[in-house]
């Protein structure tokens, strides 16, 4: 059962500028997991604002909670490629409290958007089969 959809994008030019423009924010925003490539390099402007929509449409699928850390939300790569959500802290409380069991992700940037979908499945949802 579906418990949740939420869908962002990001121009990635202005959000580039604001990295660029306010020091500490990607710092804030993103693990040092998210920051870099599976071999270590720094991820693109356009990669980083996929995965910041990811994180906006992540609370819009949990209702927008003000309590939310940006940390507690990370966006993986998996072992074929795919994008999926790990949680803790602040949001997987939200979920466990809204019967959230498995997460869906798709990220997307092409012609200067950045844009995520994320859909919450609970109830008869099998766990762990979005990786």
């Amino acid at each position: 059962m579906i418990i949740g959809v939420g869908i962002d994008v990001v121009p990635v030019a202005r959000f580039a500028e604001s990295l660029v423009r306010t020091p500490g924010l990607r710092d804030r925003l993103f693990t040092e997991a998210e920051q870099r490539t599976p071999s270590g390099g720094n991820r693109t402007p356009e990669s980083l604002a996929a995965r910041f929509a990811a994180k906006e449409a992540l609370a819009k699928a949990l209702g927008a909670p003000a309590s939310l850390r940006w940390h507690d939300a990370e966006v993986v790569v998996g072992d074929r490629g795919r994008p999926h959500l790990d949680v803790r802290g602040t949001v997987a409380e939200r979920a466990a409290a809204l019967g959230i069991s498995t997460w869906h992700l798709s990220l997307s940037h092409d012609g200067g958007i950045a844009s995520a979908v994320v859909v919450a499945e609970g109830g008869l949802a099998q766990e762990g089969r979005n990786r």
